[in-house]
């Protein structure tokens, strides 16, 4: 594991019942990038994916009323998931270690859900930068359980940096 549930905390402002990546597995880089280097310009990790992950169980809040005895964790909180997961990509972009991001949420295209989440299950969400122009980047986002497309969609968020 890249990073665990506490430096995701660390990273992300999210917080229960709204912090949805429970780790970040692996962030591949692409174009001769090394994970030692950087910062990296957000242009240069275009094709840079972040794989994050997400265990769905009875203790996950939005499923008390989601719902009542027969739990599905809700598509707009799967869209948000992939959003958060996108913002992981920006780790090696941090100017300064000080450095806080501020990611915002613009749009989402797209979204697809092929099979319904509920607990217990184990979930992998995939985020791929796509594109980039000035502060606004889009990723093609997906999440799976045990290997299985369980949904997808594309995000635009836009990304600075406060010192």
């Amino acid at each position: 594991m890249l990073l665990d549930k506490k430096q995701v905390m660390d990273f992300l402002p999210h917080r229960d019942p709204f912090l949805f990546i429970d780790g970040v597995k692996e962030i591949k880089l692409v174009n001769g990038l090394s994970a030692d280097g950087g910062p990296y310009t957000p242009t240069q990790l275009v094709g840079g994916t972040a794989i994050c992950t997400f265990r769905v169980d009875q203790s996950v809040k939005v499923l008390e009323g989601h719902f009542p005895g027969d739990p599905i964790l809700p598509g707009v909180v799967q869209v948000e998931m992939m959003a958060q997961a996108a913002s992981f990509l920006a780790l090696y972009c941090k100017p300064k270690s000080d450095s806080k991001i501020e990611v915002a949420l613009l749009g989402i295209d797209s979204a697809r859900f092929r099979k319904p989440v509920v607990p217990p299950m184990d979930l992998e969400v995939h985020a791929t930068l796509t594109k980039v122009r000035g502060p606004i980047q889009m990723y093609d986002c997906s999440i799976y359980s045990n290997g299985d497309l369980i949904s997808q969609t594309s995000v635009m968020a836009s990304l600075k940096f406060n010192n």
